[in-house]
């Protein structure tokens, strides 16, 4: 005789104990005990218990091991009235988790309670289809989506490496991009450049930048800086971005970015790029790691640093170097994985053997900025430092290939 839905209930409720409001709470109060909502998303966005767990009914014998893998970890089921969680429940004891409750009356009877719970972010029909493959990763979620379209990052030139990561990151919704730049477009950059067009030579990059964006993604709000940075400026351009993003070149640059961030205790997401080989790190001392002066003390000579005019970078490589730097600010906002802090990831393309390397960046205990007794303490001239005259048109954001990458290999 087939079973009725009446029957399926009363066997569940047989093998899974009920525990009210008042017993959840104390539960709750202890370490260890897991809430987990198998409500809907939508029901999820109208609002949840703090802490609670979001894993819909559909998706729960997926992901439930990623959240809980402890099975005999303490676990409360939760939805709307009590019955979906109900099921839900025997179906986690048939999985082998032996400390199983369903919370009788669900969310509904927690808000008739008056008890506290919490909204997330609303998003508009569009944001939902957008990012609707970020929001099936554990990782992101709606929650991670919300912090990332509430995050700022500035990017530091809008050239080769600027234009994969400002795309990539608008992608993304990161909500505010700020771009540093005060370069205009140029035929030749096109080669490298993707984020500016043939009809846009002349325009300043960060206004074509703007333009590709916002065609992309147009509710990307986007923050231009037409302007050469400087020790007089650097501190309060960065002063409201989550992440900076060196994606230019030149050594007073580098060395001035580094620095600020170092003193505002930023993370610096880094790449490079010459002819065929490419690195990328972040620098972020205030999380233990090392900086840009821990790697290189001090600036090489003038002329052991060729632009991109004189040396050459092929086409395609500032696309793998600009991905990753935008996926490490994407990573560090969300708090996601394990971000190149103290690591380089460094790519010789032409290698059969040795195309990609991980390297280890050691923090200098002597380093005149980042270690616990620095001896400089402010920002300071940095064309001087680097033994450069002072630069009188080029964009010190807009270059190419400022550090030697197979120095950095060796």
């Amino acid at each position: 005789m087939a079973k009725t839905s009446k029957n399926i209930l009363d066997e569940a409720r047989a093998q899974i104990k009920q525990v009210d409001i008042d017993e959840a709470r104390r539960m709750m109060e202890k370490p260890g005990t897991v809430l987990i909502d198998v409500r809907e998303p939508d029901e999820w966005r109208q609002g949840h218990i703090a802490n609670a767990i979001g894993i819909s009914r559909g998706f729960l014998e997926l992901r439930i091991e990623e959240k809980v893998p402890d099975r005999k970890t303490p676990i409360i089921v939760q939805c709307a009235s009590g019955t979906r969680s109900l099921l839900a429940a025997r179906t986690l004891h048939e999985l082998g988790y032996e400390n199983i409750f369903n919370l009788t009356g669900g969310f509904n009877a927690w808000k008739d309670r008056g008890l506290p719970w919490v909204a997330d972010r609303q998003f508009t029909p569009e944001e939902l289809t957008r990012y609707s493959r970020h929001f099936v990763i554990p990782e992101v979620g709606e929650k991670g989506q919300a912090k990332l379209l509430d995050s700022k990052v500035l990017l530091l030139g809008t050239g080769a490496l600027g234009s994969p990561s400002s795309l990539y990151l608008a992608a993304a919704g990161v909500g505010t991009i700020g771009l540093v730049d005060f370069d205009v477009v140029d035929l030749s950059n096109l080669q490298r450049q993707i984020v500016h067009t043939a009809d846009r030579v002349g325009m300043l990059k960060t206004e074509s930048a703007q333009k590709q964006i916002n065609a992309l993604n147009p509710g990307i709000k986007v923050v231009r800086h037409d302007v050469r940075l400087t020790s007089e400026n650097v501190m309060d351009i960065i002063r409201d971005y989550d992440v900076i993003v060196n994606c230019g070149d030149n050594f007073p640059t580098r060395y001035l970015i580094n620095d600020a961030c170092v003193l505002a205790k930023k993370p610096l997401v880094d790449g490079a790029i010459f002819r065929f080989e490419g690195q990328a790190t972040v620098f972020y001392p205030d999380a233990g790691g090392p900086c840009y002066r821990c790697l290189y003390p001090e600036p090489a000579p003038p002329d052991m640093a060729p632009s991109c005019a004189e040396a050459g970078v092929l086409g395609a490589l500032p696309g793998l170097i600009g991905s990753i730097e935008a996926l490490e600010a994407i990573k560090l906002l969300l708090g996601a994985g394990e971000p190149l802090i103290g690591k380089m990831v460094y790519f010789d393309t032409l290698s059969d053997r040795d195309y990609v390397r991980i390297l280890k960046i050691r923090k200098d205990p002597k380093c005149p900025i980042c270690s616990e007794h620095p001896t400089q303490t402010g920002l300071i001239d940095y064309e001087a430092f680097c033994g450069l005259a002072p630069s009188n048109g080029a964009n010190g954001a807009a270059l190419e290939n400022g550090t030697n990458v197979s120095a950095a290999a060796r």
